[in-house]
């Protein structure tokens, strides 16, 4: 693995494990593709640092657990702006 393939890896996984920033929200700030974030985050990081790679999982985990949920309140604000 090349050595700045690695460091974005390493900075992108510190963020969401810091921030707890969706996949994204990630890629907007680091201006890369949801695609290239999530690849970093779900293919190389656990072979990078096993530790980090558990506490990410654990916010993408989560994140996708609410996502639904998310989505609603969005519609629901989406529709109440409208009616005023």
């Amino acid at each position: 693995m090349k050595a700045y393939i690695k460091e974005r890896t390493l900075q992108v996984a510190t963020h969401i494990a810091d921030t707890q920033d969706t996949i994204r929200k990630t890629a907007q700030i680091f201006n890369l593709s949801k695609s290239t974030v999530h690849n970093d985050l779900a293919k190389r990081l656990n072979r990078i640092d096993k530790d980090l790679y558990s506490k990410v999982k654990w916010v993408l985990d989560k994140n996708f657990s609410e996502k639904h949920i998310r989505g609603g309140n969005s519609t629901k604000q989406k529709y109440a702006h409208l009616e005023k």
